[in-house]
């Protein structure tokens, strides 16, 4: 493998995030001794598919969000028989859709919180859940979107000001800590808490210079901290993830531990910026940053 084209920028509403996640891969890539065509993502695909000709060895995609990380561009690059990193069409699209993912985890036994999904005009005269709750878009990622819902005015806030659907997932709001898990291939690297400056890990907290601080490995009970591995690799292969993914969590321990733990979602295209989780959990087992990008090229693969 020499020549690896790099997908970022977007459509979505996540550009910046991937913006600054390609940049970051460009830079890693190159010294570890690739060649590298960075092809910054527009809304128009004849472009994309332009700067795709004459064909790489391997696509990185470094996009985040909708039509980077759904399975759209995931059946592009398998029509035109390229290999690409992270996860193909199905598990793309089935993580990025909360409703469908929810679906997967519960087959497989997986612990989750309360929940259904609620038309966004019956959000307008009733709470779909008891307060505190918590309402998400169905297919938005980076916390774009995500409310806690504690009282009256809150819903009618957020019912009136919706913009992402006519449908959402209320969620039971789980007090408690915030932790995330990295899969890399078939292995759990390690379990990060989250603090966030604010109290809420909104989308500022996540990519905001000091909008969170994070801690690795996380200082939990050895058997939530183990429990919460095994869950993050369980969700990442029911899905039919590859290549990296990252699985977030809140971790109930108002009343003792071990407490309780309820996976939340899975991201199939982990952030790559200076304040992103992945890369953290990679370090701390000794995987710089450029041995992470050039792992995920070198295990890129096409139509799985």
């Amino acid at each position: 493998m020499k020549r690896v084209a790099v997908l970022y920028g977007g459509i979505s509403s996540e550009r910046e995030v991937s913006l600054a996640s390609g940049k970051q891969v460009i830079a890693a890539l190159e010294s570890a001794g690739l060649a590298v065509t960075p092809v910054k993502v527009g809304d128009d695909l004849g472009a994309v598919l332009a700067a795709l000709n004459p064909k790489p060895d391997v696509v990185f995609n470094a996009l985040h969000g909708r039509f980077g990380e759904d399975g759209t561009i995931q059946g592009v690059l398998d029509w035109l028989g390229l290999p690409y990193t992270h996860s193909g069409v199905r598990a793309s699209a089935l993580a990025m859709n909360k409703q469908a993912a929810r679906a997967v985890f519960a087959g497989v036994g997986l612990p989750l919180a309360a929940g259904r999904v609620v038309a966004i005009r019956d959000l307008h005269s009733a709470n779909p859940l008891p307060l505190p709750y918590v309402i998400k878009p169905l297919d938005e990622g980076s916390s774009v979107g995500v409310s806690i819902i504690r009282d009256e005015a809150a819903r009618a806030r957020v019912a009136r000001n919706w913009g992402y659907g006519p449908t959402a997932l209320a969620e039971e709001y789980v007090p408690g800590r915030e932790l995330t898990a990295a899969v890399l291939g078939e292995k759990a690297l390690a379990v990060t808490e989250i603090t966030a400056a604010g109290g809420f890990y909104d989308y500022e907290s996540k990519y905001a210079e000091g909008g969170s601080q994070h801690t690795v490995p996380a200082r939990i009970h050895p058997e939530a901290y183990q429990r919460v591995l095994e869950i993050a690799l369980a969700a990442h292969q029911a899905l039919g993830c590859r290549g990296a993914s990252r699985a977030d969590f809140r971790y109930d321990d108002t009343e003792g531990e071990p407490g309780r733990l309820v996976l939340l979602e899975v991201n199939t295209q982990p952030g790559l910026t200076p304040t992103s989780l992945l890369p953290e959990q990679a370090a701390h087992c000794g995987m710089s940053f450029p041995q992470l990008c050039a792992w995920m090229a070198e295990n890129a693969r096409c139509r799985e």
